[in-house]
């Protein structure tokens, strides 16, 4: 489990490696808190996980959700089985979800 975060001049780069599980989950909620008061747009890379947990997924999620009052914008890529559990629990199918088919 890694998880990374890069704050530059123009926005916030979170990476996530291997099994990001609830363990991770906290210190991803403490820095989305951080991020949104920055004002930043935010860029999450999922690229090289294996697994993620519908915890996480949740927080991607009231990451955009909280984007779009703070007008800031938030993108994602993800690998195929971030992917994959973004679609299985639904939320690939909510708008603006940065991690899509």
């Amino acid at each position: 489990m890694a998880l990374t975060l890069q704050r530059e001049e123009t926005g916030w780069l979170v990476r996530m490696e291997g099994q990001i599980t609830l363990a991770s989950a906290g210190e991803l909620k403490e820095w989305l808190c951080e991020w949104l008061a920055s004002g930043k747009d935010l860029e999450f890379d999922l690229g090289h996980v294996d697994e993620v947990d519908v915890t996480v997924l949740q927080l991607l999620w009231a990451a955009v959700r909280d984007s779009r009052n703070a007008g800031v914008r938030v993108l994602g890529r993800g690998s195929a089985a971030a992917v994959a559990a973004a679609c299985e629990t639904g939320f690939a199918q909510l708008p603006g979800f940065p991690l899509q088919e």
